[in-house]
Parts: structure tokens; C-alpha cells; sequence
């Protein structure tokens, strides 16, 4: 066995949103001891969001991307790798072992691993054109197919993929987008809101095709060919697949910590072992909102229960319990979501749907559990209030959208 070559007192796996906001809060709660950051990607903590949007357009640059500067990683005392996979976590003698060989001695460990995005099954799907979008290669990646009149299939109709169809769609792409669900953002919405943001593609150019399963993507001369199951045929200079996410825990399950659909953590992001905390998409945590537990995949998650984490390595326990919230830009729809719609018994809409201005508001016995809005910031932020105190609204003035949602109360 190499002998430990370096020591920290805390080292933190994963270099994403929430990695980087775990050591910044670490240093903010007064925390001296020694901090080591692993990241695998060979650059400092970045942005993901943006690489869907403006990154893909041209319209911001790698360094407008940055999380955590090499500057502000010196100010903060915090030594970073960029370029090194960990190969195996050793709980019985707090060591985590890189691929280059090199291990680390740990008193406290976070593991802020993330996601990657779902492999595509079918023949084809293995194609250098045939690419997925998570992290900033993958943006550069596809740059070069980002032209006028290039033909691109997008592959799922989550947030990444509509995303992307509008980024490319605004540089004037030919886009045809497939999802297999009847609805377009079916997992985090309801059909009267996919529907909307189907309708505002459709009118920008985009052939949205839902109930659409691929089968193949074959390749051969200037296109690939992707093939549905219908026998449609779709040429293509590029595929983007967007076809969800896949929790990045064979670290944890290796190193025998508790691991289901997520890394089980408590609500202080404590896992099984007392010595390591985990936080952001990685995660499966329980929700005093939800009542059960939930493995979310949201920059919110990722920031707000790595404080969390920071807080337990500090010997502070704050519990995780914020109602969950999240954001999608598309062309100049803003759509933000808060709470899970999910439970409801009754739905109230506050606007017209037909309409670029409106909010779904989502009640269970009376009492307001998410909402979706379109271009209706201020119902959002009050929403996120009145759902973290139960409050119990008063339904005709709900559904009037001259009443402020904060004034809805009962």
C-alpha cells in the first residue's frame, strides 16, 4: 500500500455548485483546520446552468462561468486538485485513495459527487455527434454544431433539452425535439403548463414530438439518421440527448455507506458513517415539507443543504428543512417553480394561460403546497413564504390576479 502522502481536515469530493458552496461556508463558520477540494474536471468550479443558455450562444465566456476562482480558492486557504479521480473511499482508516496513486488522510469527509447524465441505450447512441449536455465539455462539444442551418434532434423534453432547443433555435438551428411522455416536462409540472411551453416552441419554429420513442441512430455520409418507433426518420448533423440524470454514489456504495436512489443522509446531511456528510444532487434526503424523503436535482438543493453540511462539520446542527424551489429561462419565458406539485387537490390559476404572464397555484385542503409561474416573479418569492408557513388562502382572491399572492391569505 503507498503510504498517505497529504492530510486535511476536511476533504470535499466534487467540485459543482455544491462542493464549492460547502468549503466557502466552512471558511464563513470560522472553520481553521485544512480544506481540500476535489474536482475531476480540470478547471475551477463552474456554472451549469448557463451552459444550456448563453454559454451554447456565444453570449458568456468560460470565465464569466466561475464558481470559485483560483484567487478566491488562495483568500479562502483552500487547496484544490482539478484533475484527479478518487478511486476508493477507506472509512476504517479515513483515506480516500486517488487514481494517480496519491492518498489523502481525512478527519471529516463530504462527498458532493453530483450526477451524470442518463446513458442513451439504443444502437448508435455511442456516435462522436451523439451528445449529452451536463458540463462544460460537453458545451464544447457542441459549439461547433451551433450554426445557422444545422439540423439538431434534441432527445428528452426536461429543462435541459427545452433549453437547448430554444438557445438553439435563437442561433438558427433546425430543431426537432423528441420526448417519450404525452407532455413535454412531465415529471415536474402538469399537462396544462407543458402544454404552454409546447405551444411557445412550436410557434418559434421547434417540431415538438411527444409520444415520440427512438429505436435507433444510425450514421453514415453528411447526417445521422435517428429512427422512431413509428418509422419516422430524422436527419441530423447532431443529437443532444437530454433523458434525465443518474446520482453519482458507486463511491459511497464501495465504501459501504447507506445508498438508495440517492446518498441516504439525515436532515443535518450526516450519512452513515458520523465522519462524512453529503450534499446536492448525489443526496436522498427526508423533507419536513414533502414528509417522505426526496433526492432532488436543483443548484437550490446543492447550495442550501451544503451549508447544511458545512454547519455539521462544524459541530452546528441546522436542520434541512427548505421547501424546495427551481428555474427554467426559455426565450423570454422565465418559469420558476416552488414546492413539489405533487398531493394537490385543487388547483387555482392566477392569469391566463394562453397568456406569457400566469401562475399555478396547487392547494391541499386549502392550504398552499407549490406553485408555477410563467413570467410572475413576485409570486414566486411570495409563494416560497407563504408555502414554508402552511398558510391557508382565500380561493376567490387567489384566483384574482390583481390581489397580491401575499394578501391571499385567510
Amino acid at each position: 500500500m503507498n503510504p498517505v502522502t497529504r492530510t486535511a481536515g476536511i476533504v470535499v469530493i466534487g467540485a459543482g455548485h455544491a462542493g464549492s458552496t460547502l468549503v466557502i461556508e466552512l471558511r464563513k463558520l470560522g472553520y481553521e483546520g485544512s480544506v481540500l477540494l476535489l474536482g475531476d474536471e480540470g478547471r475551477v468550479p463552474y456554472q451549469r446552468p448557463p451552459l444550456s443558455k448563453t454559454y451554447l450562444m456565444g453570449a458568456s465566456t468560460t470565465e464569466q462561468l466561475t464558481l470559485l476562482s483560483a484567487e478566491r480558492m488562495r483568500d479562502l486557504n483552500i487547496e484544490f486538485l482539478a484533475d484527479d479521480t478518487v478511486d476508493s473511499i477507506d472509512r476504517a482508516a479515513q483515506t480516500v485513495r486517488l487514481v494517480s496513486g496519491l492518498e489523502i488522510s481525512y478527519g471529516q469527509l463530504a462527498l458532493t459527487t453530483g450526477g451524470r447524465n442518463r446513458p442513451m441505450s439504443m444502437p448508435g447512441a455511442d456516435a462522436s455527434n451523439v451528445l449529452p449536455l451536463r458540463t462544460l465539455a460537453d458545451a464544447d462539444r457542441l459549439r461547433p454544431f451551433w450554426l445557422p442551418g444545422k439540423k439538431l434532434v434534441v432527445i428528452g423534453g426536461g429543462f435541459i433539452g427545452l433549453e437547448a432547443a430554444a438557445s438553439a433555435n435563437k442561433a438558427g438551428l433546425h430543431i426537432t425535439l423528441l420526448e417519450a411522455s404525452p407532455h413535454v416536462l412531465s415529471r415536474v409540472t402538469v399537462p396544462e403548463v407543458s402544454r404552454f411551453f409546447e405551444r411557445t416552441h412550436r410557434e418559434s419554429g421547434v417540431d415538438i414530438r411527444t409520444g415520440a420513442q427512438v429505436t435507433q441512430i444510425s450514421h453514415g455520409g453528411q447526417y445521422s439518421e435517428v429512427v422512431l418507433k413509428d418509422g419516422s426518420r430524422l436527419l441530423a448533423d447532431c443529437v443532444l440527448t437530454g433523458i434525465g440524470m443518474v446520482p453519482n454514489v458507486e463511491l459511497a456504495q464501495e465504501g459501504g455507506l447507506h445508498c438508495d436512489n440517492g446518498i441516504f443522509v439525515d436532515e443535518f446531511a450526516r450519512t452513515s458513517d458520523p465522519s462524512i456528510v453529503a450534499a446536492g444532487d448525489c443526496t436522498n434526503h427526508p423533507s419536513a415539507y414533502a414528509g417522505r424523503r426526496l433526492r432532488l436535482e436543483s443548484v437550490q438543493n446543492a447550495v442550501d443543504q451544503s451549508r447544511v453540511a458545512a454547519a455539521t462539520l462544524v459541530g452546528q446542527r441546522r436542520p434541512y428543512n427548505v421547501v424546495p424551489w427551481f428555474w427554467s429561462d426559455q426565450y423570454d419565458q422565465k418559469f420558476q417553480a416552488v414546492g413539489l406539485s405533487i398531493g394537490y387537490d385543487e388547483k387555482i390559476v392566477r392569469g391566463d394561460l394562453q397568456s406569457r404572464s400566469f401562475s399555478v397555484c396547487y392547494l391541499s385542503a386549502g392550504r398552499l403546497i407549490a406553485v408555477d409561474s410563467v413570467n410572475r416573479v413576485q409570486d414566486h418569492i411570495q409563494a416560497r413564504k407563504l408555502i414554508a408557513e402552511k398558510a391557508l388562502l382565500d380561493k376567490p382572491r387567489l384566483a384574482d390576479v390583481a390581489q397580491k399572492l401575499s394578501d391571499c391569505v385567510s
